[in-house]
Order: C-alpha cells, then sequence, then structure tokens
C-alpha cells in the first residue's frame, strides 16, 4: 500500500469512519481504491476515492447516471459551468454516457498528506450536493 493510502486508512480507523471499502490495485502508481455511497435527497451517490503515488489525490461523485440528453444537454451543462466557475474544490463534467460527475483533485505529497484535509473536501461536497443537487435534478428533469 503507498504512503498516503497508509495515513488515510489510519485517519479512518482513528476516527471511525467506516463508510469505505478499501481495494489495493495493481499498477505503477500503487492505487488504493476508496468506494463509498454519499446520501443525498434521498438517494445514494457512488463516490470513489483514488489515492496512489502520484501528487494527486481523486475524488469522483457519480451524481445521476446516463441523464443528459440531447433535450436538456444546454439547459445541463449551462448550470453546471455556473457551478463550476463558483467552486474552486471540484468541479462538474458529463462524460461520454451522459452522466453528471463531480471531480475534485486534491494535490499533495507523500511527506505534506493530510489526511483532515481529504475528509475536509468530502465534506464540503457532500454539503454543496445536499444544498444543490435538487436544482441539478430539476435542469435534468426539464423540458
Amino acid at each position: 500500500m503507498n504512503t498516503k493510502a497508509e495515513k488515510f486508512s489510519q485517519f479512518l480507523q482513528e476516527n471511525n469512519l467506516q463508510m469505505f471499502q478499501q481495494q489495493e490495485v495493481e499498477g505503477d502508481m500503487h492505487p488504493v481504491v476508496y468506494r463509498t455511497f454519499m446520501e443525498v435527497g434521498g438517494q445514494n451517490l457512488p463516490t470513489m476515492l483514488v489515492i496512489d503515488d502520484s501528487i494527486y489525490v481523486m475524488l469522483q461523485v457519480r451524481v445521476a447516471a446516463g441523464v443528459v440528453k440531447e433535450n436538456n444537454q444546454k439547459k445541463v451543462m449551462d448550470l453546471l459551468n455556473q457551478m463550476n466557475g463558483q467552486y474552486k474544490v471540484f468541479k462538474y463534467y458529463v462524460d461520454g454516457e451522459g452522466s453528471i460527475v463531480l471531480e475534485s483533485c486534491i494535490p499533495t505529497t507523500d511527506t505534506e498528506f493530510v489526511p483532515g484535509l481529504v475528509h475536509a473536501v468530502i465534506d464540503v461536497v457532500v454539503k454543496h450536493l445536499n444544498e444543490h443537487n435538487a436544482e441539478t435534478m430539476k435542469a435534468v428533469w426539464a423540458e
């Protein structure tokens, strides 16, 4: 397991945070994937945190799967672009399958890695989604 993932796993254990399933993955950068669900508006949004030997820790939340279609694309993209202009710690995009994804890239090194910062970013994302996900879904389901 890579150094940052060891620190994060220890942080989770010390703080009795049991929401993540951990998986070590084969690869040159020694990735460790932490999977969980964020409960937002009665829905469980698949969430993945990837910690490896690179200078990045990646957080990804699948906000809505396969919902962006031709009829709602402009409205959804306008809203996501507006939110991307307001928030620095994360950005939205629509993937090739029309899913809305929120991602945060946290730069860090082995020696400067602070698990509490990663946890704080997760808290910011959860708060944001709870405050704005209804607005996003309104754009998705608009005619």
